[in-house]
């Protein structure tokens, strides 16, 4: 099979290209590199560096191979920045998307993996979050997804594309064989940003409110490993033969800020440089997945189902490369 992975030099996008490489299959990665690294593709994968507004370029791609399936994981994803640029976000992430599906559609790829976010729910009424809570964004960053989710949904009775929006929550920890990590420019998921403080390679780790209401005050997240979130997306693809999806992907347990930073500490056996502060503008206190819908349908289960497993595998990474793959580049 071949597969086009569009982002894959990112942080999710590289572990799913490693994922792929390693069933057998061959990979196209589409990355402008904005964001991406180039040395996070391996090199048995094709690479093609162009932005996907780029729509010549986009239809090049599909002229000069055809795909089985295409895994979208280019995105803007920040919600900070989407607060200070929400048109912005919902230019990019939605025409770009759509463009992207569209072009799949006309080349006869009808399955389409749609990397979504769990900020479609905005702040969930009930906990674990399942597919069917009321999608109530409340940053432009999630109602950009939700848009794409949309949309996609309707080009299934249109064109025949079946598509799986897979809601990620927390994305964590690194390939365990140390062959791909987590490095963002600038980096703003806290288990990285906790252990790279621990590292002395980032000021103290910055703790976005105290005051939530939650068992210590911090905002509660479930945290999910790459590789298992990898594992989700090629789990997906047999089921798109009945039709179009939506997947809610977590380990269905939820950690606070503290709890992340005392497993930081357990596994680095040294204390987490932070200092405390407001609440950041779009954060919800709890999102935690229910996963058992993907879990009945496809098998899927987390193989790194422990928050310290999945730190264990994300320090060692940065333990042995704390400037990311710009060190790897530059060797």
């Amino acid at each position: 099979m071949r597969y086009l992975v569009s982002g894959g030099a990112g942080y999710v996008g590289s572990h799913l290209v490693l994922a792929l490489l390693d069933a057998g299959h061959e990979v196209v990665v589409l990355d402008d590199l904005s964001m991406g690294h180039r040395a996070a593709v391996p090199t048995s994968a094709e690479f093609v560096q162009a932005t996907l507004s780029d729509r010549a370029r986009v239809q090049e791609i599909f002229s000069a191979w055809s795909f089985d399936a295409v895994f979208h994981m280019a995105a803007l994803s920040l919600v900070g920045d989407s607060m200070k640029e929400p048109l912005r976000y919902c230019r990019e992430n939605v025409a770009n998307s759509l463009f992207l599906a569209e072009t799949a559609a006309r080349a006869g790829c009808t399955k389409f993996v749609l990397s979504s976010t769990a900020a479609v729910f905005g702040v969930p009424r009930e906990v674990p979050i399942t597919e069917e809570a009321p999608t109530t964004p409340v940053n432009p960053y999630g109602l950009s997804k939700l848009m794409v989710e949309q949309a996609l949904a309707w080009a299934e009775g249109a064109h025949g594309l079946r598509s799986a929006a897979l809601r990620y929550f927390n994305a964590a920890g690194a390939d365990p064989a140390g062959r791909a990590g987590e490095d963002h420019d600038p980096e703003t998921h806290l288990i990285p940003r906790a252990i790279l403080a621990t590292l002395g390679e980032l000021p103290p780790l910055h703790v976005f409110g105290t005051d939530y209401d939650t068992p210590d005050g911090t905002a509660v997240r479930d945290y999910v490993h790459v590789a298992d979130l990898a594992a989700a997306h090629i789990a997906v693809l047999p089921r798109l033969d009945q039709g179009s999806v939506r997947y809610n992907i977590g380990n269905g347990a939820g950690h606070s800020v503290r709890e992340v930073m005392a497993a930081v500490e357990r596994v680095a056996g040294r204390p987490v440089p932070h200092e405390n502060g407001p609440r950041r503008a779009g954060d919800p206190p709890a999102l935690v997945a229910s996963s058992a819908r993907l879990r009945a349908e496809t098998g899927w289960t987390p193989r790194f189902a422990e928050l310290d497993q999945i730190v264990r595998t994300a320090w060692d990474w940065h333990a042995a490369q704390p400037n990311g793959y710009r060190a790897r580049a530059a060797a």
